[in-house]
């Protein structure tokens, strides 16, 4: 097996979905992805030289459907030779498509291939392909299936989280945000040459704890809570319910591209590569505990002959105020290197798209403090978890 390295990340900035604002949700999702292509040949990539894109959607279906990853590179003008196809596991699904790309890089397969995801939360909403595990009753009963949202407030009853711990994580997220500075590596939205976003939206600097307070809870009474008491009948339930709309990851439409490459692709994109990929992982726990993360992030640290005290940067997608808490308390994590520019609840997760998103904000992240190692990882529904592990080279 050989090495497989990062020689640029792009990402699109995190817009709104329609009914908050939509400034995206007017380009299509091929155009969101081929926007990002386009942006990898200015910046020294030739087309030509990438033998496959591997493309992670969440909801592959509708205009996200027959094969996004190829339609995006023939609207870019790439060559016809360059093939793409799409991985799909929820949440994960951008994170997995790096984890695929690196890995048939390593195995010599390939020597370079662009991977990543994307989104229109907009124009493509969650559970437009109507997922038998989510509606098809007979087999939710079977397996236990629940919201992801009252995974969310079961793994934080759990763990002793309580409802103030989560409203004040979320401001955090949001005043962190609003700090961060726009890197080299978003690319503006463009419609007819015209940028329509060059920053991500969503976060507010009015955030406060009190504020938070007053919004009410988003599962306590949701049915699924039944399935929990019979699959987990002592596992602890909130009487109101934990998690509100602002502790919620925020629904947003947006792309990410990461080119990766062997250590010959360095003469052929005239560049020296930016991170190695040292360590991945893809697991899955006992749904409904939201609890992944922290496994998958073991996983991946084993291999990559690392501790979490050896990191420098931590990017955990906040798919609910929950996950970075517990991922912090389980690894005995610094809390200031995690999620160091804010995250999903303050600006947004569009889904296939976070992953390569992550991947973006931790290779800047590294820079920014000169830091070696970088932790990279995101849950999902049913139980399943992704992570990966950056040693930063340049």
């Amino acid at each position: 097996m050989g090495d497989a390295f990062i020689y640029d990340a792009v990402r699109l900035p995190r817009g709104r979905v329609r009914r908050s604002g939509g400034t995206l949700a007017e380009l299509p999702p091929y155009e969101l992805l081929g926007q990002l292509l386009s942006a990898l040949s200015e910046r020294g990539c030739p087309a030509e030289s990438v033998d496959d894109m591997v493309i992670g959607v969440s909801t592959a279906v509708g205009e996200q459907g027959g094969d996004i990853a190829r339609a995006a590179a023939l609207w870019a003008g790439w060559p016809d030779s360059v093939p793409g196809g799409v991985v799909s596991r929820l949440c994960c699904s951008g994170l997995d498509a790096v984890e695929a790309g690196a890995a048939r890089v390593a195995a010599g397969y390939v020597d370079i291939v662009v991977a990543g995801g994307v989104e229109s939360m907009s124009r493509v909403p969650m559970l437009s392909d109507r997922p038998a595990i989510a509606l098809d009753n007979d087999l939710g009963e079977r397996t236990g299936f629940v919201t992801i949202g009252v995974s969310a407030d079961l793994t934080a009853a759990a763990y002793g989280i309580t409802r103030p711990e989560l409203d004040a994580y979320a401001v955090q997220s949001h005043r962190r945000s609003v700090a961060a500075e726009v890197s080299g590596a978003v690319i503006p939205a463009r419609k007819g040459g015209t940028v329509v976003l060059d920053a991500d939206e969503g976060a507010r600097g009015d955030a406060s704890v009190a504020a938070f307070a007053e919004l009410p809870a988003l599962f306590g009474e949701d049915p699924s809570w039944e399935r929990v008491a019979r699959r987990l009948p002592d596992a602890p339930r909130p009487v109101a319910g934990l998690h509100t709309i602002a502790t919620a990851p925020q629904l947003a439409d947006g792309a990410s591209a990461v080119l990766i490459g062997n250590a010959a692709a360095e003469r052929t994109l005239g560049r020296k590569p930016l991170a190695a990929i040292v360590g991945t992982a893809q697991t899955a726990v006992r749904s409904p505990l939201l609890t992944a993360p922290v496994t998958a992030a073991r996983v991946a640290l084993g291999r990559a002959g690392i501790t979490a005290g050896d990191l420098d940067v931590v990017e955990v997608n906040e798919s609910f105020a929950v996950t970075p808490l517990v991922l912090t308390r389980e690894l005995n994590l610094d809390p200031a290197r995690v999620n160091q520019s804010g995250g999903a609840v303050a600006v947004g997760h569009p889904l296939g798209a976070t992953g390569g998103i992550l991947i973006a904000q931790a290779l800047d992240a590294l820079t920014r403090c000169d830091g070696e190692h970088a932790l990279v990882t995101i849950p999902a529904a049913l139980g399943l978890g992704s992570a990966v592990v950056l040693r930063r080279l340049s």
